[in-house]
């Protein structure tokens, strides 16, 4: 965690680490992170205590938007808190219905000078999404004369159809690849996450950093990578998937470019199967959609129709 000075990485800091570190840390047992507001948010308070004896302190709990602002909050009575892992103070249960906007949320526990903290994302239930995109898994003629019609196209391609010469070979995952492929021969998954704009119009319905966070563990596990240098060299994505430095190759997830006079946006994201369950993967949806029915959806890119269309097995 520390670099040969024992200064800080510039990835974590002493004080975020000793949130989850530390002789006592709050816990919190959630099923998810992933919320629509019409559900109620459920957690299990712990607290583990490995300081030098039992505590007595009030436990206290908020949740906040990114902007600092407090939107619910509660405690528990104060109580002994003894030696160990296994004291459950109680359970949170909060309804997000106030909760009116797609949101990233922070909630945080206090024990005494403890604290902890998690990011929750809350999506509206129902989202009036646009039927002028055409949502497709293939490019094909119907896909096509669209987009010599001046017509828009989504095209949100299946996990595992991509051909391996343009990406389908790569093992991408949620979670990092262990150490290097030049150690591990390989072993899946091979990529580090993704790097985005969070300020990208593309994205507004859907709150992100610029890298994944939980919200993206849905995208991540049923997505195919993108050889950017093989379908569209130059481009920039709007989502770019960071490879092994061993093989530094150009990944994306999500790319835009116009075709004849149509525009079209790419995703590597298999969107359409399963997204009923998947209340990310709507939202991720419906917030490409709305930003390609606006007027920011110009792609300044110039695709090659032969090579996208054969992007697929």
């Amino acid at each position: 965690m520390l670099n040969p000075f024992w200064g800080d990485k510039g990835y974590v800091t002493g004080k975020e680490y000793s949130r989850f570190c530390n002789a006592v840390v709050p816990l919190a047992r959630m099923k998810k992170l992933v919320y629509q507001n019409n559900e109620d948010l459920t957690a299990q308070v712990q607290v583990a205590n490995f300081s030098t004896s039992a505590l007595n302190e009030t436990i206290e709990w908020n949740i906040k938007n990114t902007s600092g602002n407090v939107l619910y909050k509660g405690h528990f009575e104060k109580s002994a808190i003894p030696l160990g892992n296994s004291f459950i103070a109680g359970e949170i249960k909060q309804s997000l219905a106030s909760v009116k906007e797609p949101s990233r949320l922070i909630l945080t526990i206090t024990v005494g000078k403890y604290e902890n903290s998690w990011d929750i994302f809350v999506y509206p239930a129902t989202s009036t999404a646009t039927n002028n995109i055409l949502v497709t898994q293939q490019l094909d003629d119907n896909a096509i004369t669209q987009l010599n019609n001046g017509g828009k196209v989504l095209l949100t391609v299946k996990k595992g159809s991509v051909k391996a010469d343009d990406g389908g070979d790569i093992a991408i995952g949620f979670s990092s690849i262990f150490w290097n492929t030049a150690w591990t021969n390989n072993q899946p998954p091979v990529t580090l996450g993704i790097l985005c704009n969070p300020n990208h119009p593309a994205l507004k319905n859907f709150p992100t950093q610029y890298y994944s966070n939980y919200q993206w563990q849905f995208a991540m596990s049923h997505s195919n990578a993108i050889r950017l240098d093989k379908i569209a060299p130059g481009i920039q994505p709007i989502v770019r998937v960071i490879d092994d430095w061993v093989t530094a190759r150009p990944l994306g997830l999500l790319f835009e470019c116009k075709i004849g006079k149509g525009k079209l946006m790419v995703s590597g994201i298999d969107l359409l199967s399963g997204n009923d369950e998947q209340p990310e993967a709507k939202q991720l949806l419906y917030s490409l959609k709305t930003y390609m029915e606006s007027n920011q959806f110009n792609p300044s890119y110039v695709g090659d129709i032969n090579k996208i269309k054969g992007l697929t097995e």
